[in-house]
């Protein structure tokens, strides 16, 4: 499965958007914060699309190691490690796991709340994380040859 960066699956596979569709894009936006990455990049860590990189992490247990280090300093850590955990919940494949934005909140004010596990991510393939023998290309395809986008506004 291809990232499609802040789209959640159901909207870019469907075409239907859902109530928890803009849960996915502030999940993916709360990781490219924490990392300092964007969702889909080349690197040193050959392409991975940012997702599938934290998940990885978070299995391994090196979570730590993504976090940017302009933030890193400035921080605490559990604070940090627990905006990663519910990054991760906002990105679930299925949006019947995901949560409602209103619990993102209380999630994100409230340390007293446990959070549940997290599952696989949407857009996480395994190939994509452990193989990192093939080009960067084939893992994910370029957005725009000199990674700009414009945007037009229309009024209603």
């Amino acid at each position: 499965m291809k990232s499609s960066g802040y789209m959640a699956p159901e909207y870019g596979m469907h075409g239907q958007l859902s109530v928890k569709s803009d849960v996915f894009s502030f999940g993916v936006l709360l990781l490219e914060i924490i990392s300092g990455q964007k969702n889909a990049y080349e690197s040193d860590r050959g392409g991975d699309i940012l997702i599938s990189y934290v998940w990885k992490a978070w299995n391994e247990g090196t979570i730590l190691e993504i976090i940017d280090s302009s933030i890193s300093e400035h921080c605490s850590r559990s604070e940090v490690v627990r905006c990663i955990h519910i990054g991760l919940l906002c990105v679930q494949e299925n949006a019947n796991s995901r949560p409602f934005m209103s619990s993102v909140v209380m999630m994100l004010t409230s340390f007293s709340l446990t959070l549940p596990a997290p599952s696989a991510p949407a857009f996480f393939n395994s190939s994509t994380v452990e193989n990192h023998s093939d080009p960067p290309s084939r893992k994910f395809p370029a957005g725009s040859i000199n990674d700009v986008s414009i945007t037009e506004l229309e009024a209603r």
